[in-house]
């Protein structure tokens, strides 16, 4: 993980259905892998520089998204921020779920996983913000 967690994160009051820590990392790893799977396949089934560009395009929105959010939860701790940041999330999944299916059938199912797995933690986010509301300020 690319931020710090710290005590912070461990004193917030987190719901039942929360995974056990050490789960994360190995479940993004996985994902991510995917991911970076999918993107190999999609590549390969592209039909010129416009196509590549639009793909780049879908990874680099998701990517962008993607390491948003940790630093809104973590680092600002503002779970409730992360919280109105996740749909952007969600939607450039399911974009990349859409549209890699143009260029391989495997690799929208590749990201599945991914789909799945933020939505889940996007309602772990909520309960998270519901049980700890409000925040307020940064990390100092």
């Amino acid at each position: 993980m690319l931020t710090k967690i710290g005590g912070w994160y461990h004193d917030l009051k987190k719901p039942s259905s929360q995974p056990p820590d050490w789960l994360f990392g190995p479940a993004w790893t996985i994902i991510l892998g995917l991911a970076a799977w999918a993107f190999v396949l999609s590549w390969s089934g592209t039909n010129g520089s416009d196509e590549r560009t639009f793909l780049i395009g879908l990874y680099l929105v998701n990517g962008l998204l993607h390491f948003l959010w940790s630093p809104l939860f973590f680092m600002a701790r503002r779970p409730d921020w992360a919280l109105i940041e996740v749909p952007l999330l969600w939607l450039s999944v399911l974009a990349l779920c859409v549209f890699l299916r143009d260029w391989s059938v495997l690799a929208s199912w590749l990201i599945v996983p991914y789909l799945v797995w933020v939505s889940f933690a996007a309602i772990l986010n909520a309960k998270i913000v519901h049980l700890n509301s409000p925040f307020k300020g940064t990390a100092s």
